[in-house]
Formats: structure tokens, sequence, C-alpha cells
């Protein structure tokens, strides 16, 4: 698995053959394969009218949401896309009405990105993982910046090259990402950082653990789990 969609997000088929579908996520370009069972196929007018319109983000990492139509009640994950939502959590997807009960609106809300990071702790990771069930680090970094209205690229090698660089650990900043590398120069690791001295990623699971301008120390193993690289400001 490479990544994952979430609710009322959109995408494009490149291909189709008997059992899969190769497609292009629209939120970030993130191209791979699905079961063709997945695609729920809606015109392009209405794609477009979708894909042009306010993204509204879900915040709450874990809640659920009521198909009115054929009611039955689903999950519903932080990142998931609400299109043409009311204050009250009522919006339709095409033919079908859905209501999210928990559902409040960014203003009347008022999470930070700290906040909505510190949700997804002790989440379990999981490679191409987007979600509080199960989470990668670049997946973690791109669900959290989301639900706040920033867009991130997939890959944590993708996401260094926005921001602007900090000289200093110590002129970091709440929600400063830091980036780490292995010994090839590759950048292999992400996180958030809290303040100068924590950092909140997901190495096992997400994680609270101890920042300096060697990386990140994880006081369980007493040793340096990952080198710092770079810190980039993105807010």
């Amino acid at each position: 698995m490479s990544t994952q969609i979430l609710f009322g997000e959109l995408f494009c088929v490149n291909e189709i053959t008997e059992k899969w579908a190769n497609i292009t996520i629209e939120s970030d370009n993130y191209q791979g394969w699905i079961d063709r069972k997945l695609i729920y196929e809606i015109t392009e007018d209405y794609y477009n009218k979708i894909a042009g319109s306010d993204k509204i983000v879900h915040q709450k990492v874990l809640s659920q949401i009521k198909n009115i139509t054929t009611n039955k009640t689903q999950p519903l994950v932080a990142g998931s896309h609400l299109p043409f939502v009311n204050n009250k959590g009522d919006f339709t997807i095409d033919k079908y009405n859905f209501q999210c009960e928990d559902y409040s609106s960014d203003k009347e809300n008022n999470i930070d990105i700290i906040q909505i990071a510190k949700q997804f702790e002790n989440a379990p990771y999981l490679w191409g993982g987007k979600t509080v069930l199960g989470v990668d680090c670049s997946g973690f970094t791109q669900i959290v910046f989301k639900t706040v209205g920033i867009s991130l690229p997939r890959d944590a090698s993708q996401q260094v090259n926005i921001g602007t660089a900090i000289d200093f650990i110590d002129e970091s900043l709440p929600g400063d990402l830091a980036f780490f590398d292995n010994d090839e120069g590759n950048i292999i690791h992400v996180g958030i950082i809290l303040n100068n001295k924590e950092i909140i990623h997901t190495s096992g699971c997400v994680r609270i653990d101890h920042i300096d301008h060697q990386g990140i120390y994880n006081k369980n193993t007493n040793s340096y789990s990952h080198r710092l690289r770079v810190i980039k400001r993105i807010l």
C-alpha cells in the first residue's frame, strides 16, 4: 500500500483492467491502483464543481457519518472531504444525502495544528496509512496540515521541497516540519515540531520525542533514532 483515499476525495481513472483501476488522486496527484469496485463514478461537470469548491475537511480523528439516503452509518476520519457541507453537518454527494452529527465549522472549532496532531498520539504505524487507525510519517503530516487547509505532497521527500528553511532548532516554532535523512542523504522521515525541544512524529506509533540539533532522541532506547537534515516553516 502506497497511500489511502479518504471519504469524499476525488480521483481520475487512468486505466481499467478486469479487477483493478489505475487512478490519480486529485488533491496530491498521487497515482496507484485500487480495486475497481471502490469506484463511484460521477460526471465530469460534477467532478469539476466539487474540485473547484472550497475544500471543507473533517478535523476529528475518528467519528461517524450517516448516509440519510440509505440509512447506513460509516466511520469518518480526519482529512475526509465534506463537499458543500452546511453548519449543521449536512451535505450531498450526487444522489446521496449525508449528515455528520459532530461536525463543527473551522470558525466554531478553532482547533490549531498542534491540537490536531496530538489527537493522533499512539496511533499505530502503517506504511501508506493516513488515518488514526494506521499512519506513516508523511501521511501523518499531510493529514494534520490538510485539516487546517494546507495542502502538502504525499511523501517526505516531496514535502521537504516547500516552505522556508530555519537555520537553528532554537529558532523553530510549533508547527514547523523537521526532516531527517539517511547515510545517502535521502529524506526518509518527517515530523511536526511542538517546541524547540519536542517533536511529534510516527515511529512505531505516533509519539512525542526530544529533538535537538542532531536529531530525534528516543528516551526508551537512550539513543538517536533519526538524524536531522532541515527544518521548514510551512505555516
